[in-house]
């Protein structure tokens, strides 16, 4: 590896240290004759290798599926895997859900109940003004 190579891997996109993506693999299936696959059989001859070199820390494969529907599938550092069905979608469409599966961190989702998740919850609860005694002056 060359030093810009190993600066860029070092340095993340938001300028803090090494970020690591916690996408680790996709694998893009397509079918060769399917209308459903037209607008994937696009992405991967244009705009894949360009993404492929932009991304250099994820695993692409590329494998035919015959007649069934082109889909994305993601596989992150945590052992889980996302896959996103992309059929009849135009080549720019299939760019932003690879894109959403590469920034995805691969954790289900969840509904957040309360606005702050704390591992230790405080022992005397959310501070306010309006509880307790008034002060006396």
């Amino acid at each position: 590896m060359t030093v810009k190579a190993l600066q860029q891997l070092t340095t993340g996109r938001n300028g803090v240290g090494a970020f690591i993506l916690q996408c680790k693999k996709m694998d893009i299936h397509y079918c060769d004759w399917a209308g459903s696959s037209r607008g994937m059989n696009g992405f991967i001859k244009s705009i894949l290798p360009k993404f492929a070199a932009a991304n250099p820390q994820i695993e692409f494969v590329v494998s035919p599926r015959p007649s069934k529907h082109p889909v994305v599938i993601g596989h992150y550092i945590n052992g889980r895997e996302k896959a996103i069905c992309v059929r009849n979608l135009e080549p720019l469409q299939i760019l932003k859900k690879v894109e959403l599966l590469r920034d995805a961190s691969g954790e289900k989702l969840r509904k957040v109940n309360k606005p702050v998740q704390s591992v230790n919850e405080s022992v005397r609860g959310v501070w306010s003004p309006y509880h307790g005694n008034g002060m006396a002056v």
